[in-house]
C-alpha cells in the first residue's frame, strides 16, 4: 500500500526530493532485514528520484550510489559493486574532497571489495589513503581509523607480512582499550584476531593469553553457550593439542 502511494506521487517532480529521500530509507531498511530484490528496486527508484529532482553530481545521488555498491557487494555481484564505489568515490572527490569523510570511507569499503576478490595490492592501497585520511580527518584514536588499522592487521597477516600485522593489531587494541572498557565487543573481536594472528605462527603461549581474556569478558556479555563463545573454547583445545 505505501509503496503504491510514493509510485503515485513520484509521478509529481514537486515531491521527487521528499520521495527518493523515503526510497533510499527503504533501501536501507530492506537491506538491514536481508531482502536484498527489495532492496535494489528501492535504491534503484530513490537514485532514479534524486538524479531528476538533484542531478546525478549531487551529493545525495552519491550516497544511494555507495548503498547500492555495498548491496551489490553483499549480493557478490563485484562489478557492479566496484561501479557504485567509483561513481561515488569520483563523485565526493568533486563535490567535498579526497579527505572528506563520505569520500574515505567509499575508499575504505573499495578496499573491502578488493579484499573479497583477493586484490592485495588494491586493497593495501585503498586502506593506506583511508588511514592517512582518517587520522587528518578525525584523529589516530577514532574508531573508523581503528577499523581501518585493524582491516590492514587482517590484509598483512593474509599477505605473510607477520611484523606488520602483529603491529597493526597491537595498535588497534591499545587504543580501543583507551577509549572503551576491556568488555567492549570491538575490544574482544580485535583481541581474538590477534589469538588467531599468533595461533598461525605458532606462539601458543600468547594464544592462550588472548583466547582465555576474551572468553572472560565474553561471558560477561554472551550466554556461555553462545556460538562466538564456543569457537574460541574450540580454538583453545586445538591449541592445548597442538
Amino acid at each position: 500500500m505505501l509503496q503504491r502511494h510514493l509510485q503515485e506521487a513520484f509521478k509529481n517532480r514537486e515531491y521527487l526530493p521528499s520521495l527518493s529521500g523515503a526510497y533510499h530509507q527503504l533501501g536501507n531498511l530492506y537491506s538491514n532485514q536481508g531482502k536484498m530484490k527489495k532492496a535494489e528496486d528501492m535504491y534503484l527508484r530513490a537514485l532514479t528520484g534524486k538524479e531528476k529532482a538533484w542531478g546525478p553530481e549531487h551529493t545525495s545521488t552519491f550516497d544511494t550510489v555507495n548503498n547500492l555498491g555495498a548491496l551489490y557487494s553483499d549480493q557478490g555481484k563485484m562489478k557492479e559493486a566496484e561501479d557504485m564505489y567509483l561513481r561515488a568515490l569520483t563523485g565526493y572527490e568533486k563535490a567535498w574532497s579526497p579527505e572528506h569523510t563520505s569520500t574515505l570511507n567509499t575508499v575504505n569499503n573499495l578496499g573491502l571489495l578488493y579484499s573479497d576478490q583477493g586484490k592485495m595490492k588494491e586493497v593495501e592501497d585503498m586502506y593506506l589513503r583511508a588511514l592517512v585520511g582518517y587520522e587528518k580527518t578525525w584523529d589516530p584514536e577514532h574508531t573508523s581509523t581503528l577499523n581501518t588499522v585493524n582491516n590492514l592487521g587482517a590484509l598483512y597477516s593474509d599477505q605473510g607480512k607477520m611484523k606488520e600485522a602483529e603491529d597493526m593489531y597491537l595498535r588497534t587494541l591499545t587504543e580501543y582499550e583507551k577509549a572503551r572498557s576491556p568488555e567492549y565487543k570491538q575490544v574482544l573481536d580485535t583481541r581474538y584476531n590477534l589469538g588467531l594472528f599468533y595461533k598461525k605462527r605458532f606462539m601458543f603461549e600468547k594464544t592462550i593469553q588472548q583466547f582465555e581474556l576474551v572468553v572472560q569478558n565474553y561471558k560477561k556479555l554472551l550466554n556461555p553457550e553462545h556460538s562466538e563463545i564456543v569457537e574460541i573454547l574450540n580454538q583453545l583445545k586445538d591449541c592445548e593439542i597442538d
